[in-house]
């Protein structure tokens, strides 16, 4: 590589960018291991497999131009996999010092002298481990985190080779140029987002075949989605949505079985991200409400993540997606209505080009300097309470150097002054909800989360309530 380094492609470029006094642009997660997994031996097995991944061993060197990737000629394993310890507080449990822990250092900057990547192993939590993993947002999104950090496990596969003289940056770009160009250009082409997905549907922009009134009707598609985003009037206020103060507190619960979610969306015609959103609308909804908040009528908005490239090239890193404003009906007190509420809007987005403008956003945010970018983005951050992801993991437990992982948890960062993220992950046949927000707007995020099963096994006994036909 030469000493210049490697471009950063301009989506990155604006994740890059993006941290703020309240808000670090890490994703944050957790494994729960058994039995302890020994300190020499993760560092060994992220030697072998994570660093064969170029970005685990590039810093980032800035410059007026945005920012390259540059070899780290003092790259040292023990200063991104460090021994952790908890420090309990009088009272508190294992599992609320983790979480503390774990909030602490969702606020914690990562040194930008060397890669921006952090793994910390507490050998000794609840009889087995714990490992707390920090990567910056402009590694990867969570769809290449989670299958890039899962070649670490026991059997992980290596990256697939280059082929020599393969353009890296080029790889790392070749989204914005699919999508900026077309719409810059005004030659908008078609994408059956209802179809096979977006992903998917991202490869017929290389060859369009596109002509007439179809091209009449895309355009209008397009236009009448700029004006949407443009148009979003900011967010519902609730306690949720306010100024964060910067510090991070984080919860997740117990994980519920998914073939039970599978069932109820089968019986109440519904995908499974429409009742998992649906019982996370319902959580917070019961959540406010315990507060003393009125619901009535109310809706909150949360930008969701929407991914824009196949499941096998995630291990290409880089950030691929786009964001969708999703309305989660929290006035919405009955389990069916609001699962049918949340599947009718989750039907129009599945029709919006929104993702992918919102993508044109940030690459073009990325290429402007970091207080224009702070104006663009903090346009979405007033739109939304929070940022909401649905990762797929593993369907089959994995072990890490012999250990079982009995748990893994994920937090999704927020940007501009949003101060609650929400994760829902997948693992070994069980899903699970997680929340990480600010706490000056939500102190206690655990009590959303206890809301969670609850509000699933309500939904779930009302739908074996129901008729039958009466369901679909």
């Amino acid at each position: 590589m030469s000493a210049a380094g490697e471009r950063m492609s301009r989506v990155d470029t604006a994740w890059l960018r993006m941290d703020n006094d309240v808000n670090l642009m890490m994703i944050v997660g957790i494994w729960l291991l058994e039995p302890g997994v020994a300190y020499d031996a993760l560092c060994e097995r992220v030697a072998s497999k994570l660093l064969k991944y170029d970005r685990f061993r590039q810093k980032v060197v800035q410059d007026a131009m945005g920012a390259s990737w540059v070899d780290d000629t003092e790259f040292d394993i023990h200063r991104h996999v460090r021994r952790g310890a908890l420090t309990r507080k009088r009272g508190e449990s294992e599992r609320s010092a983790l979480q503390r822990h774990a909030g602490e250092l969702a606020t914690t900057a990562l040194d930008p002298e060397h890669p921006l990547w952090q793994f910390d192993l507490i050998e000794d939590y609840e009889g087995g481990s714990a490992m707390i993993a920090r990567i910056h947002h402009c590694i990867g999104d969570g769809i290449a985190l989670v299958s890039v950090t899962l070649t670490i496990t026991d059997g992980g596969s290596d990256p697939p080779k280059r082929r020599r003289g393969a353009a890296h940056a080029g790889e790392a770009d070749w989204l914005t140029d699919s999508v900026l160009k077309p719409l810059t250009e005004l030659s908008v082409k078609a994408i059956d987002l209802a179809g096979g997905g977006v992903a998917k549907s991202m490869e017929v922009l290389s060859n369009p075949k596109l002509r007439g009134a179809e091209l009449v009707r895309v355009g209008a598609q397009v236009l009448s989605d700029v004006a949407a985003l443009a148009l979003m009037s900011d967010d519902s206020p609730t306690r949720l949505k306010g100024k964060p103060i910067g510090q991070k507190v984080v919860a997740w619960g117990e994980p519920i079985p998914l073939e039970a979610v599978k069932a109820i969306g089968k019986a109440l015609g519904a995908s499974v991200n429409d009742v998992l959103l649906a019982c996370v609308a319902g959580a917070i909804g019961h959540y406010l409400r315990d507060q003393g908040d009125t619901t009535d009528g109310q809706e909150i908005r949360a930008m969701v993540p929407v991914n824009l490239r196949p499941l096998d090239k995630a291990w290409q890193l880089g950030n691929q997606f786009g964001l969708a404003p999703l309305v989660l009906p929290i006035g919405i007190v009955h389990p069916v209505e609001r699962v049918y509420a949340v599947r009718a809007r989750m039907n129009e987005l599945k029709n919006s080009y929104q993702p992918l403008l919102a993508f044109a956003v940030l690459a073009i945010a990325g290429l402007t300097i970091k207080p224009v970018q702070d104006a663009i983005l903090g346009l979405f951050s007033k739109k939304a309470t929070a940022v909401m992801t649905n990762v797929p993991g593993p369907a089959a437990p994995l072990k890490l150097c012999g250990s079982a992982m009995r748990q893994t948890m994920f937090w999704v960062p927020a940007s501009g002054d949003i101060g609650v993220g929400v994760s829902v992950l997948s693992y070994a046949g069980g899903v699970q909800f997680g929340l990480i927000t600010d706490k000056g707007l939500c102190p206690k995020p655990q009590q959303i989360i206890d809301r969670f099963e609850p509000e699933f096994e309500k939904l779930m006994m009302v739908t074996l309530m129901l008729p039958w036909g009466d369901a679909a």
